[in-house]
């Protein structure tokens, strides 16, 4: 092969390269937007899934502050609160949190909780848990999510933060107690982390 047809070859490479990236920055581009728009509204809906309708007048998605990551949170990467406000005082908190060790894999939350560190809410936002079983934490499964609104680790006391199996108060699925263990203790971690540190979540 002459020193000519490999020169050729390597432009007519270059420049199929060059046309392959061109060509994926405009389909971006173009889908930007869109995407935008559908992950805002994505977590929209699970925000106002756990803070109650009328508690608050201000856009919860943009309205945050950073959160950095640690490990009473589950939270190996910095991550965001969202605040709540309302008539411009922040009245609560919604922030991501993690149980690392669920039954086939961490399970990402969405705990929303007020000044009084009660919770408002929680929703589950991933897992990979035994379709059947341990799936019955989604709020399109079942309601047991809602059975934390209004807890507290006064209410109950913090040594009931358990499965009804281990002696607490919160029920457990029938064949999968480990899924709703691992997110109790999750939980229980989560509100003694707003207590000791109340600032991360309602200073401004």
């Amino acid at each position: 092969m002459s020193d000519r047809t490999i020169t050729r070859s390597g432009l007519l490479l270059g420049l199929a390269s060059i046309l392959v990236v061109a060509m994926v920055s405009l389909a971006y581009y173009l889908t930007r937007d869109a995407i935008e728009e559908s992950e805002y509204q994505a977590l929209l809906l699970a925000l106002t899934s756990i803070v109650p309708e009328g508690s608050y007048d201000n856009d919860l998605v943009n309205d945050t502050k950073p959160l950095p990551a640690n490990k009473q949170l589950g939270l190996k990467k910095d991550a965001l609160v969202y605040r709540v406000r309302k008539n411009g005082k922040i009245v609560a908190a919604a922030f991501p949190l993690t149980a690392p060790d669920g039954y086939n894999g961490p399970v990402d939350m969405l705990l929303a909780v007020d000044r009084q560190n009660r919770v408002l809410g929680m929703r589950v936002i991933s897992h990979k848990e035994t379709p059947g079983l341990g799936d019955r934490i989604e709020s399109r499964r079942s309601d047991w999510a809602d059975s934390f609104r209004g807890k507290s680790l006064g209410n109950p006391p913090q040594e009931k933060w358990k499965v009804k199996k281990d002696g607490g108060v919160f029920d457990q699925f029938t064949g999968a107690t480990i899924t709703p263990r691992i997110i109790i203790n999750a939980l229980r971690r989560a509100l003694l982390y707003v207590e000791a540190e109340p600032g991360v979540f309602f200073d401004e």
